[in-house]
């Protein structure tokens, strides 16, 4: 089946044609329809946010969601609504939604994506006969949903988002024998492939070992598995020029500090910064937002072998900084220093990197916000307003000399690691500020995001954190 279409109309919302239609209400709010509002003067229907509300009109089925505090209301409010409308919907076997947009800023987006994240499934491999009435539908029986009173540049705009954010879910979801180093080099040239505007070069084993990359080619020495360094270049024909870089580590053992079994299966999710920036590139292509980027994603395996890097190891990065790997677990930041560094040679001007990088951050910030390090403050402000308004939320934690005097090496430059239970998010963000130089650059840690958020729209498993984040950012680039 296609992806759930996504139309507008103007007129009232009872002329629709869609099995079932959807009105927002907020707290103490009232409805114009009579007999809609009599259940929110009996005390059925409340404005509550993610409260909704069944009935029926005339063989149609009409669900009454709550919007939360009208002055609170935003397009992840929106977001929250439409999710719990459309999977109460989805119980009820409805096959076309119309929603009633409220007249706010936002509003069409949040419904548009809240509605298409919601309904999002991954069954790829799950097996299937032919009494199985949801076979290949995206959105169990769902195919269409309609706005009412919505501009349909900004529902087409949404809907793009949603699908790239959602393909991201696709590749995070995916296992590791699947979603390989290769398997990520495939999909960028499918997207290079798509548009005009976009340009994909991928470099292998050897090639990143002639560019200098020694962090990086120590993290993969030891799985018999390729690297790939992956780059998409767009050209949307203005604005800054700016680099995004994500870690896809498509599966992380830890090495030869290898992790404890119990939930070593999740680090299949380790590639998801990758995965946000590539699908991040997709959908600024298909929107056509005039600037200039360069994505770079370093994908590899960290396996344990008779050939991995060892803890002692001391290895070179792209820019000559001798580094030593005192814990193979820490090999995000390996990753991530040369293709920092890469990035910038490119011409990059303004960096921000996305990496499920330390697990210090979930006890930091839980699975809320994604943490943010920056060394600019008027670019960090332009990354989290971005973020705030893409409902993407990050929170700014320090750097600090202590932190970077923490990773000082003994034998070489610096180590992979800090001083053990200390700041371990900040003494990883230092490690990679060693590599960007003057160049403002936001390092954002989304190893509490990536999976496991709670949010209503995406549930506890992938997330495609970073992909609204990234078009926002880019447009907001464009116009600034």
């Amino acid at each position: 089946m296609p992806p759930i279409e996504v139309t507008t109309r103007d007129g009232e919302p009872k002329d629709t044609q869609a099995d079932t239609r959807i009105c927002g209400l907020f707290e103490n709010g009232s409805l114009t329809d009579a007999e809609l509002q009599k259940l929110v003067d009996g005390g059925e229907a409340k404005g509550n946010l993610k409260r909704v509300c069944v009935t029926h009109e005339e063989g149609r089925r009409v669900i009454i969601a709550g919007l939360g505090k009208e002055e609170e209301f935003s397009p992840e409010k929106a977001r929250i609504a439409a999710a719990a409308a459309a999977s109460r919907a989805r119980e009820l076997g409805a096959e076309s939604l119309s929603w009633a947009a409220p007249e706010k800023d936002g509003a069409v987006t949040g419904l548009v994506q809240g509605t298409l994240l919601a309904l999002y499934k991954f069954d790829r491999f799950k097996s299937k006969d032919g009494d199985d009435e949801e076979e290949d539908d995206p959105g169990n029986g769902i195919r269409s949903l309609e706005v009412v009173g919505g501009d349909a540049d900004e529902a087409s705009a949404a809907r793009v988002v949603a699908l790239a954010q959602n393909a991201a879910r696709d590749l995070q979801n995916l296992p590791s024998n699947v979603c390989t180093p290769e398997f990520l080099t495939s999909r960028a040239r499918e997207i290079a492939g798509a548009h005009d505007t976009v340009e994909a070069d991928c470099f292998g084993r050897d090639e990143i070992a002639e560019m200098g990359m020694g962090a990086f080619s120590a993290v993969a020495q030891g799985s018999d598995t390729d690297p790939a360094l992956i780059v998409l270049r767009y050209d949307g024909g203005g604005g800054p020029h700016l680099g995004f870089v994500g870690k896809a580590v498509t599966f992380d053992t830890g090495g030869i500090s290898i992790k404890p079994a119990g939930k070593m299966h999740e680090m299949k999710f380790d590639m998801s910064g990758g995965a946000a920036v590539l699908e991040a590139v997709d959908a600024i292509a298909a929107l056509g937002v005039p600037v200039k980027l360069t994505a770079v994603v370093g994908a590899t395996e960290n396996m344990p072998s008779g050939h991995s890097v060892k803890p002692g190891d001391i290895v070179t990065a792209k820019n000559g900084v001798t580094i030593e790997v005192n814990n193979t677990d820490a090999e995000g930041r390996l990753v991530l220093a040369d293709a920092l560094c890469y990035t910038i040679e490119q011409g990059a001007e303004r960096l921000v990197n996305f990496a499920t990088l330390t697990g210090a951050i979930i006890v930091a910030l839980g699975h809320s916000y994604a943490g943010l390090f920056s060394n600019d403050d008027d670019w960090f402000a332009a990354v989290e307003e971005a973020g705030r308004v893409a409902g993407e939320e990050g929170w700014r934690l320090p750097l600090h000399p202590e932190y970077a005097e923490s990773i000082k090496g003994k034998y070489g430059d610096i180590s992979n690691i800090g001083e053990a239970g200390a700041a371990g998010s900040s003494s990883a963000a230092e490690f990679l500020k060693r590599f960007v130089g003057d160049t403002p650059w936001v390092h954002v840690d989304i190893a509490g995001t990536a999976w496991g958020m709670k949010r209503n729209y995406v549930g506890n498993g992938a997330s495609g954190f970073g992909v609204r984040l990234m078009v926002e950012l880019a447009r907001r680039s464009a116009s600034s």
